[in-house]
């Protein structure tokens, strides 16, 4: 029988590679939605909801949004991991951190399908 710590991240490559990749992803979001900011040059509201309804641009949007939220997950937990050393706590605070996450994951879906 194996015994499981659970004190301490102890997830190591994956999660570093994880937080690697989700950066990237949000790093060519960035670069990209400012080459439609200047392509576009939004000067109303209008102008703006135009490039959001975008079908390419509103996937790309959501993905960057799930990408910071996997992003800030392993960051968080890391840090409930290494600095809450209660096993209730720390799981109360992954269970609350886990639902504001997926709540935030929804809200940004019902804001990009109602553009």
């Amino acid at each position: 029988m194996i015994n499981r710590i659970v004190v301490g991240a102890g997830y190591g490559l994956k999660d570093w590679i994880a937080q690697r990749a989700t950066a990237v992803i949000m790093a060519l979001y960035t670069v990209i939605i400012v080459m439609a900011v200047i392509i576009v040059a939004p000067g109303d509201f209008e102008a703006w909801r135009g490039i959001f309804a975008c079908g390419p641009i509103k996937f790309a949007t959501f993905i960057f949004f799930l990408s910071l939220f996997y992003h800030a997950w392993i960051g968080v937990r890391d840090i409930w991991m290494d600095y809450v050393k209660p096993v209730g706590v720390r799981l109360t605070l992954h269970v609350l951190t886990l639902v504001a996450l997926v709540g935030y994951v929804g809200w940004i879906a019902s804001i990009l399908w109602r553009v």
